[in-house]
């Protein structure tokens, strides 16, 4: 996963506040209430955070200004300067969903917003699978990212996309590896979660998964 996307992040590191502020019309609608998403997640997160995908700091800094313990994971180093340049008080690693280096404590609460998505579905449950090992009883997951209630559902987007000549939506929604809520959710539930799925925009849902006692 890191060495397929790293260079991507890497180049659009110096643009990427700019694009979930909605400058982009093909992707505003994913961005749509950017802000609340991200307040969402950091407010279920509770104990030890672990943060995959911290990007350049934005749900960090809502985790950090809320005096929770945080420690982030982020494979592009061009994505981990301007982070911790934003956020002195941020520690964050070289790593990703899969490859990272673990904590000595169990984490109470694992979190990402908008990367998900980059992993195949065979390495999403690889990574929910590790989670369930690491995290501490009844910790949870706590996910924002582009999924569809169903095929038929992702295809419609594909072709609205098209419609409107959003060519680089539309080959983004068929190239990478956004799944759906039934593959999901058959994943955490048959590895020993409760999940729950709440709509937030058009494209992207917040996922919240607590691990079974």
């Amino acid at each position: 996963m890191a060495s397929e996307f790293t260079k991507l992040f890497d180049d659009w590191s110096k643009t990427y506040d700019d694009t979930v502020a909605g400058t982009d019309p093909e992707y505003r609608e994913v961005f749509a209430h950017y802000e609340d998403i991200l307040q969402s997640v950091a407010d279920k997160a509770e104990g030890l955070i672990l943060e995959f995908g911290v990007g350049t700091g934005n749900l960090s800094e809502r985790i950090l200004r809320q005096g929770k313990e945080l420690i982030g994971y982020e494979p592009s180093g061009e994505m981990r300067k301007i982070s911790v340049q934003k956020l002195p008080g941020l520690t964050v690693f070289e790593g990703d969903f899969i490859d990272f280096p673990v904590t000595e404590r169990s984490p109470d609460t694992i979190v990402s917003t908008y990367a998900f998505h980059h992993l195949t579905d065979e390495d999403k449950r690889t990574a929910i699978s590790r989670y369930h090992e690491l995290l501490s009883a009844q910790g949870k997951i706590v996910f924002a990212d582009t999924v569809f209630a169903d095929e038929e559902a992702k295809e419609k987007m594909i072709r609205d996309a098209s419609d409107k000549n959003y060519t680089r939506l539309a080959q983004d929604l068929k190239t990478e590896y956004y799944t759906t809520i039934p593959v999901l959710t058959g994943f955490f539930e048959e590895i020993g979660f409760d999940v729950e799925f709440t709509r937030k925009n058009g494209f992207v849902w917040l996922i919240e998964a607590v691990k079974k006692s």
